[in-house]
């Protein structure tokens, strides 16, 4: 095979232009701290990278998630020791007015802080996060409890669907608020309106003291209801922890997998230049050479 001044010029060049493009990849590379910055320079990599940032674009929407059921579950806990508050005062004042010395007045009295702890009630049960009713289960944009005339009514969407869940993780859906079922139910608002209708008309002792068992069985729906979250707060921090481990090896399985290893990239660029250098070096000195030169 017949070897010409041209094929060995254009050898050259073309040597030259590689070479350039080597220098100037390591500089991309050094520049943005990334192994490409084209999908054509590595598909695989390109490839592989797409799918680790939607692990990790996962990860970070699980955990707002969970932040989110943080604030729901606190705000829950929260009013949930607010109505246990209000109905030990209830308690309470139920416990003095079935007291035979107490007068008619003194029990209509009585009666109407009754009926202003009840209002009390509605309004914890109204308590809202971010615009959302937390008690109202999947209904939570209205309201649970509606007070019309001194009667309170329930919200039936929220007691026929009582869960309000959030996904915190792949496959997982977690209800993170209070049943409304368990504690602001008809039983407790119609036996706190019959209790107010007892003060107010004049009720025996005997009939009022009846009354402190029926609260007492709702003091202990609502520690059923804090108990509950307790166990949900717990296996919240368990998610937490997990979706923690998870965002730290997607992340550090996706930075192996396109960010540049800044020692080896130097290098690497130390001696493509050395080479760049070279090949211009030797460019120089052939391509030179022309019939002129052997003409000398």
């Amino acid at each position: 095979m017949r070897v010409t001044q041209g094929m060995m010029t254009n050898q050259v060049l073309r040597n030259i232009s590689n070479g350039y493009s080597k220098v100037s990849e390591y500089n991309d590379q050094l520049s943005s701290g990334k192994k490409i910055t084209r999908p054509s320079q590595d598909p695989v990599v390109a490839t592989m990278g797409i799918a680790y940032r939607t692990d990790v674009s996962h990860v970070n929407q699980y955990q707002k998630n969970v932040t989110n059921a943080y604030k729901w579950l606190d705000s829950s806990d929260d009013t949930l020791q607010q109505v246990n508050d209000v109905l030990n005062r209830i308690r309470e004042l139920t416990n003095e007015a079935s007291t035979d010395t107490y007068t008619a007045d003194q029990r209509k009295a009585i009666g109407t802080e009754v009926d202003q702890l009840t209002t009390q009630l509605v309004t914890l049960g109204n308590t809202q996060v971010g615009g959302q009713y937390i008690f109202s289960g999947s209904d939570s944009a209205n309201p649970l409890l509606t007070l019309n005339d001194g009667n309170v009514q329930i919200n039936d969407d929220a007691i026929d669907n009582p869960d309000f869940s959030v996904a915190v993780n792949d496959g997982i859906q977690m209800a993170i608020n209070v049943n409304p079922n368990q504690v602001f139910t008809s039983d407790l608002f119609a036996n706190l309106n019959q209790l107010k209708d007892d003060l107010n008309n004049g009720a025996s002792g005997e009939t009022i003291s009846a009354h402190l068992t029926e609260i007492d069985t709702h003091l202990e729906q609502v520690g059923t209801a804090q108990a509950d979250l307790g166990a949900k707060t717990n296996r919240i921090d368990l998610i937490q922890n997990r979706l923690n481990e998870q965002k730290t090896v997607a992340t550090k399985i996706m930075s192996t997998n396109e960010d540049a290893d800044y020692a080896e990239t130097i290098i690497n660029l130390n001696t493509q230049q050395n080479v760049y250098n070279a090949s211009l070096s030797v460019g120089a000195k052939i391509i030179q050479t022309s019939l002129v030169d052997f003409l000398r």
